[in-house]
């Protein structure tokens, strides 16, 4: 039986071929946008899956819970021994996003498209928000990996639940 870890890296690399195919083919751009849609579609499914589990209104959750249900949507797309941060709540409304390893940006700088790619990140986070039920009325990047920054952080300020 292949371990899960093998399975990762194998659709990894897929992911890895197809961009660089759709990059050479009709640039970076479109392999861009093609990129964060795929992404934002996963990460709603995702935040559906986790706000199910979760079996109590999104609505309801203070800010320390909803830090663990997006923590808990990160997990599930992105294990823990490739990603090495975590979502933290700052104040009522205010998470934060840490990743101090980012396996796609290891794996685009191997590839060497780094210059022209654009991390998905928010459009992750917005497609977790869309599929939890919760509204963000901000969702930016504050540091990167991809530009040298010693984690990327992410803030994602919560507006509504529903």
């Amino acid at each position: 039986m292949t371990a899960p870890m093998e399975v990762y890296r194998l659709w990894w690399l897929h992911d890895a071929r197809w961009y660089q195919g759709v990059a050479s083919r009709y640039g970076q751009e479109a392999a861009n946008e093609i990129n964060a849609e795929a992404m934002r579609f996963v990460a709603t499914r995702v935040g559906k899956q986790v706000a199910r589990a979760h079996g109590e209104p999104i609505a309801d959750a203070d800010s320390a819970t909803l830090a663990k249900l997006y923590e808990r949507c990160a997990d599930i797309m992105f294990p823990n021994e490739l990603r090495d941060g975590g979502v933290t709540a700052l104040d009522d409304e205010l998470l934060e996003l840490t990743m101090r390893q980012n396996f796609a940006v290891v794996m685009v700088r191997m590839a060497g498209s780094l210059d022209g790619y654009r991390c998905p990140c928010t459009e992750i986070h917005a497609g977790w928000s869309d599929g939890l039920g919760v509204t963000l009325t901000e969702n930016r990047a504050t540091g990167c990996l991809r530009h040298g920054d010693p984690a990327c952080r992410l803030l994602m300020r919560v507006g509504g639940r529903s």
